[in-house]
């Protein structure tokens, strides 16, 4: 990982991913924040509870625009592989599930206090990383002894 200080006043790309194993199911979320050159800032996976996916790729994009906002970047391009989100978070769809819309609202508001976010589609192949992280908290908790 890189010198977090080097990166503060960078522009910066936040790959995220939710995921769960069931719909609603287990879930837990891949944060991957790289500088433009592609270096790795921060790489977490973290478990949400019980969740839908939608639920789960909200969820992984809140923690991944708060993380980002920690180091002062001066742009972010956010790419996920979940196109309603994008397409939500970028006004093209109307969020009609209420189970969403709190999720939505916070994403805005914390995309708001950024400066210059832009929201891309990715195909899954190019958020892997961020993939792979949510799927490794996953099987971490599930195979913690209960």
């Amino acid at each position: 990982m890189a010198d977090m200080t080097q990166a503060q006043g960078q522009r910066l790309i936040l790959r995220t991913d939710g995921a769960s194993r069931g719909n609603p199911g287990p879930a837990a979320a891949g944060i991957v924040i790289q500088t433009m050159e592609g270096t790795d800032l921060v790489r977490e996976g973290h478990y949400l509870g019980t969740l839908t996916n939608n639920q789960a790729e909200y969820r992984a994009l809140i923690l991944g625009l708060t993380a980002v906002a920690a180091l002062h970047p001066t742009a972010v391009a956010v790419q996920m592989d979940s196109e309603l989100v994008v397409k939500q978070m970028r006004g093209e769809y109307a969020v009609k599930s209420p189970d969403l819309l709190p999720l939505h609202q916070e994403a805005r508001t914390l995309a708001r206090q950024l400066p210059q976010v832009t929201f891309t589609h990715v195909r899954r192949a190019a958020n892997a990383t961020a993939d792979a992280l949510a799927n490794r908290a996953l099987d971490e908790r599930q195979r913690r002894p209960r």
